[in-house]
């Protein structure tokens, strides 16, 4: 009797046990210090703070990239970008586009498909203008959102004067503020999963707060009754901000009062620092969107999941945007591909931690006077940081446990350290040359 009783009590735990739904809710070029859960801030994004209050906040995570493209291939595959042809933003002007996303590695969307998911992606892709690239092909049943990288204006939606809205394989010409209707959109996408009896994986893309800075009117102006002492240019970021904080709270109350929120593996990052030229903010690291140095990759990094991590959980786990690919496939019981660079954040979530050292690596290629259409790297081992910000400058070390803000050059006082990292990041180098970004 007593064995029987035990199981009996069993039987609701195993019951529960469903699959998580998963959200990955990812910023454009969103600094990590326009996150108010950071630090005390002249920006205010509560429904973000939230997310990391009501599950578990990150304060070391870096995105793969320090710009869009490659962090999103990166995201998407759970490999190094340039090994999946991504090395730099892939654009509409094929003069001016630097990466190709490999057709055939399977992206995060086509694993969970393998598990019963449905997969949706919402808002930005920057994957690919055209077949066999485009988010229906890669993975994802519906898609509702923007092909392209960044828009012309927030309210009439183009690039370069080109219509790059869809819906799935559709041309649409929606109406209102990006941010706005990208909410909407997840809004239906949600109600209607809820009613489904599968679970679901939706890739929540905002365009915010890249720029052109175009907080609706109201907001700007709230802002500025609040707090005068800002510039113009602060002052439209914020408002910017605070915007896409309120619409990102509208899509947190659609998952309570649909039922979802329990059982509903919520992540709010962005796939690289702020743009430093628009006053977004990425205090306290230094540099910003485009620079190796930590300003540009620092991003905010929350997961939520009512059901198993308990509020107000914390890590200072030096882990990668990635990593969230190896993470969602354990959780919904699949077993990840060796040939992954990333590592499943699981044992952070239980309670545990993550002892086996590894290597962070970072590649970025561009085009212009500036970089002249070669790549960039950084890796960083352990408490050490080798990196360049452009191809023709020498490589920098620092010492980022005594030198978090990375002011100090250590290159030529270091030189076993700088010999060792220079050797492995070499190695990277290769292995990302052997896979073409461009189109062959």
């Amino acid at each position: 009797m007593k064995h029987i009783f035990f199981l009996l009590l069993l039987v609701p735990s195993l019951l529960a046990a469903a699959p998580p739904n998963f959200l990955i809710i990812l910023a454009d070029d969103h600094g990590y210090g326009d996150v108010s859960a950071y630090h005390p801030s002249d920006v205010r994004t509560p429904n973000i703070d939230r997310i990391g209050s009501e599950g578990m906040l990150f304060t070391a995570m870096r995105a793969n990239c320090t710009v869009c493209s490659p962090s999103r291939a990166a995201l998407l595959t759970g490999r190094y970008a340039d090994r999946v042809g991504v090395p730099g933003v892939i654009r509409t002007k094929p003069e001016d586009s630097w990466g190709y996303f490999k057709p055939g590695v399977p992206t995060l969307a086509d694993e969970l498909k393998k598990a019963g998911y449905h997969t949706g992606i919402i808002g930005k892709w920057h994957l690919g203008l055209e077949s066999p690239n485009k988010p229906n092909e890669r993975g994802f049943d519906h898609f509702h959102g923007f092909l392209g990288d960044m828009m012309d204006s927030y309210t009439t939606h183009l690039r370069h004067g080109i219509n790059y809205m869809r819906l799935n394989r559709e041309v649409i010409e929606p109406q209102g503020h990006a941010t706005e209707l990208f909410t909407d959109w997840a809004a239906d996408y949600l109600r209607e999963r809820a009613k489904a009896a599968k679970p679901f994986f939706l890739y929540l893309a905002y365009n915010a707060p890249h720029f052109p800075i175009e907080p609706p009117a109201e907001w700007l102006a709230k802002v500025k009754q609040r707090a005068p002492q800002l510039d113009e240019k602060r002052a439209m970021n914020v408002a910017f901000v605070e915007h896409l904080d309120h619409h990102i709270g509208r899509v947190l109350d659609v998952l309570k009062d649909t039922g979802l929120e329990q059982n509903t593996v919520v992540v709010f990052s962005a796939d690289n620092g702020g743009s430093v030229s628009h006053a977004q903010n990425n205090e306290p690291w230094r540099g910003g969107k485009q620079d190796h140095y930590d300003g540009g990759l620092r991003v905010p990094f929350m997961l939520r999941w009512p059901a198993q991590i308990k509020p107000g959980s914390r890590s200072d786990y030096q882990g990668l945007n990635f990593d969230l690919f190896p993470t969602f496939l354990e959780l919904a019981g699949l077993k990840p591909s060796p040939e992954l660079d990333a590592v499943s954040l699981v044992p952070l979530l239980q309670g545990g931690s993550i002892t086996k050292p590894r290597d962070l690596y970072f590649v970025r290629r561009e085009g212009g006077k500036t970089y002249g259409g070669k790549d960039y790297q950084a890796l960083i081992r352990g408490e050490w940081k080798l990196m360049q910000n452009d191809p023709f400058s020498p490589l920098e070390l620092y010492n980022l446990q005594n030198d978090p803000q990375e002011q100090t050059n250590v290159a030529t006082k270091a030189p076993k350290v700088f010999n060792e990292l220079s050797t492995s990041l070499r190695q990277h180098i290769q292995r990302g040359g052997s896979t073409p970004w461009q189109k062959q």
